[in-house]
């Protein structure tokens, strides 16, 4: 093989990069793979870490999840932040959940009141208590929930952090696509570049997203089974920040956020559409984005357009993430973090190297989905076996 590595992770995305660094940090040789690092779900991310106000009624093991990891977030990005010399834009100003209709602030007590039960904090809020903390939002806003310890991240310059710490440690960014994985026996030892090269690792981690279900040389059973779950963003401009904190809105029954960022940048989606790996910004999503944010905050509309994407994220049936080893010896997964790419990505990292409790790795193992190889009978005493089954 061309090189060798202790650590060989697929996949350049804010979870890729993530675990690579806390790999590289603890002395280990390291590599990622990736054509184009941070340009997939992680660039089109608003990054919110709002386990609290995302909480929803079937989900309660991805919230344990999701709140282990907001607990490391603030130590993760001042960590990260020194490494690399990069600020992140990191706030922690919590997150507003409004209603705009009658039915609307009746499913938002109803959500209040679960999460009550679930001893979670956050704070009930009248109309007018609303728009006291955000001014901007519209007088139609019936009223909210205050998720006080939610937070927010800029994912763009999570991933920019990440690559500048990786080369200050010397770990290797190998742009090219894996078209395979390598094996000596039933052991994985390595991957195939589409160059034709080979490159040899003590252990694989396939962190590829959505792209994780395709890679070539994996046995039915543990290929992961995700999905593309595709979402419209938009990031609009001002010249100063209308909104002090994320808002998160329901319009007649639509899910709308928006996420401010320091610099003046709003961000502004996300539409949820299982349309395959179609890629494509459309008018339809856009506008819907557009109509629900302006319903909640008026002066959206009279902010400039800086950009629009579409990214896909990688969903599974449960809505769970997959780390952790599989059944094939050599090879781990970092992958189906669905929503939760950005929030999941310290604890996704600390769960690959080691440093989380046994019941969080249960929680999203990928031997959930990967059955038991058939084992042969063990005979009798006394029965003879076949030549040709020994």
């Amino acid at each position: 093989m061309a090189d060798h590595f202790d650590v060989l992770v697929i996949g350049g995305g804010v979870i890729g990069l993530s675990v690579a660094w806390r790999a590289a940090a603890s002395g280990l040789r390291v590599a990622v793979v990736d054509p184009a690092p941070a340009s997939g779900a992680s660039h089109a991310a608003a990054g919110m870490l709002a386990p609290v106000s995302e909480v929803t009624y079937t989900e309660e093991p991805l919230l344990q999840l999701g709140l282990a990891s907001l607990e490391r977030w603030p130590a993760f990005a001042a960590e990260l932040e020194a490494a690399s010399g990069h600020d992140l834009d990191y706030r922690t100003d919590g997150t507003l959940d409004v209603a705009f209709g009658s039915d609307d602030l009746a499913a938002l007590d109803e959500l209040a009141t679960f999460i009550g039960k679930l001893g979670l904090p956050a704070q009930r809020l009248t109309g007018r208590e609303c728009r006291r903390l955000e001014p901007m939002l519209a007088p139609s806003v019936r009223g909210g929930l205050l998720a006080g310890g939610d937070a927010w991240v800029d994912p763009r310059r999570v991933t920019g952090a990440l690559l500048a710490a990786l080369e200050r440690l010397g770990c290797a960014l190998i742009r090219s696509r894996v078209a395979g994985l390598e094996a000596s026996g039933e052991t994985v030892t390595g991957v195939r570049l589409a160059t034709g090269e080979s490159v040899g690792a003590g252990q694989v981690i396939l962190a590829a997203g959505v792209w994780s279900g395709a890679l070539e040389g994996l046995p039915p059973e543990v290929l992961p089974p995700v999905r593309p779950v595709k979402g419209q963003i938009m990031r609009l401009r001002s010249p100063t920040p209308i909104l002090q904190r994320c808002v998160r809105g329901v319009v007649h029954g639509s899910h709308v956020y928006l996420v401010p960022r320091g610099d003046g940048e709003l961000v502004v989606g996300a539409t949820q559409e299982e349309m395959g790996f179609d890629t494509r910004v459309t008018a339809g999503g856009l506008w819907e984005l557009l109509r629900d944010a302006r319903e909640l905050v008026p002066g959206v509309t009279e902010l400039e357009v800086a950009d629009v994407v579409a990214g896909l994220r990688p969903g599974t049936p449960d809505n769970l993430p997959l780390i952790g080893p599989t059944s094939l010896p050599g090879l781990s997964l970092a992958t189906g973090h669905h929503r939760a790419g950005v929030l999941l990505a310290p604890l996704t990292a600390d769960l690959c190297s080691g440093e989380a409790d046994r019941g969080l790795s249960a929680i999203c193992s990928p031997l959930r989905f990967q059955e038991a190889p058939p084992t042969s009978p063990t005979p009798e005493p006394g029965v003879s076996t076949p030549e040709g089954s020994r």
